[in-house]
């Protein structure tokens, strides 16, 4: 008898379970240098990384599935679109984070945009992921926030946080992601981190403002059970050889 292959949420849920901790990394195909690929590819390959992420706040459905392609031939990771809005979807991929940003109330990024996307993701393949998406302030105006038009929960108010990714859990999404914004000033508080992780039974997200392999661990430490780095890998492709 064949064993049927755990799918991508299982298989976060047993990492979690058993301590295993994961790394994503987020690549824009917006900022994406397509000279530079091949390289970026051999850096990703040769990284700690689970998974990559694919997406950003405004992208060209074209280039998405142009970048997707492509990581498929030259990586053996699971590719997982990390979207901003409808448009984003791409048969190609291994899964897509079906995000609700809590952290708003523009209802077009609460409900809208996944009533929209349902009917397309119905026609393909994709393991879709229910992902409670909490922003978070970072000390400056992220893509997120600017594009969404909506304010990130304060960095200092974790009672608010914490009962926004409890609703979250309670709403049925699988994975709550607490996300600084690209390009962050500050990442997201570890005692935060903390005090989420031990307060919701769902994998913890966490993203945005991790600069470096220490913030990486710090994360971990503090109970994130995948960790996402997106521009500081892109700025510096040697970024895990420190």
């Amino acid at each position: 008898m064949i064993q049927k292959l755990l799918s991508l949420r299982q298989e976060i849920l047993e990492a979690k379970s058993k301590g295993q901790k994961l790394l994503a990394i987020l690549l824009d195909p917006d900022k994406i240098v397509w000279e530079n690929l091949d390289h970026l590819l051999l850096k990703i390959n040769q990284s700690p990384a689970t998974h990559i992420f694919v997406g950003g706040s405004i992208v060209q459905a074209t280039i998405l599935e142009d970048l997707i392609s492509k990581l498929k031939q030259e990586t053996n990771l699971p590719v997982v679109i990390f979207p901003g809005d409808p448009s984003q979807i791409s048969p190609q991929a291994d899964a897509i984070l079906f995000l609700s940003l809590l952290s708003g109330r523009n209802p077009d990024y609460l409900i809208e945009y996944q009533v929209q996307a349902a009917p397309i993701l119905k026609k393909t393949n994709l393991e879709v992921i229910s992902t409670g998406y909490i922003l978070i302030e970072s000390g400056n105006e992220t893509a997120v926030a600017r594009v969404s038009k909506t304010k990130p929960l304060e960095r200092d108010n974790f009672d608010l946080v914490l009962a926004t990714a409890q609703a979250g859990e309670m709403l049925g999404s699988q994975l709550i992601y607490l996300e600084a914004g690209s390009g962050a000033k500050k990442a997201v508080p570890l005692e935060m981190i903390r005090l989420i992780a031990q307060n919701v039974e769902i994998p913890v997200i966490v993203g945005g403002g991790i600069v470096d392999l220490h913030g990486i661990q710090k994360a971990y430490n503090a109970g994130a059970d995948l960790v996402v780095i997106g521009t500081a890998f892109e700025n510096d492709s040697h970024f895990f050889e420190s």
